[in-house]
């Protein structure tokens, strides 16, 4: 298992963030990943205009998971409406 940064951003609509955050969720733990800690960073204006939106909902995930798995994750994220943007990093030991 490696360690990973999952930086999300979802939309400022609570509905929205609270349905996004829940598939989000169950997708993580369906597929093995240990979510170690959860930060909200807050709401921030985005660089560009995503889906129709120019500010988000930022949260910061560190999660155990294993490699092969990111990739089947990915596919997951990209059907999910109530993402905006996501980014896997991997935190070096």
């Amino acid at each position: 298992m490696r360690r990973y940064e999952l930086m999300v951003i979802f939309p400022l609509e609570e509905d929205l963030h609270k349905a996004g955050r829940e598939q989000l969720l169950s997708d993580l733990s369906s597929h093995g990943a240990e979510i170690e800690k959860t930060d909200e960073v807050g709401d921030r204006d985005l660089a560009y205009e995503v889906k129709k939106r120019r500010r988000g909902k930022y949260v910061l995930f560190t999660i155990s998971l294993k490699p092969n798995e990111v990739t089947v994750l990915d596919r997951l994220f990209k059907l999910n409406v109530n993402l905006l943007k996501y980014l896997f990093v991997n935190i070096e030991e």
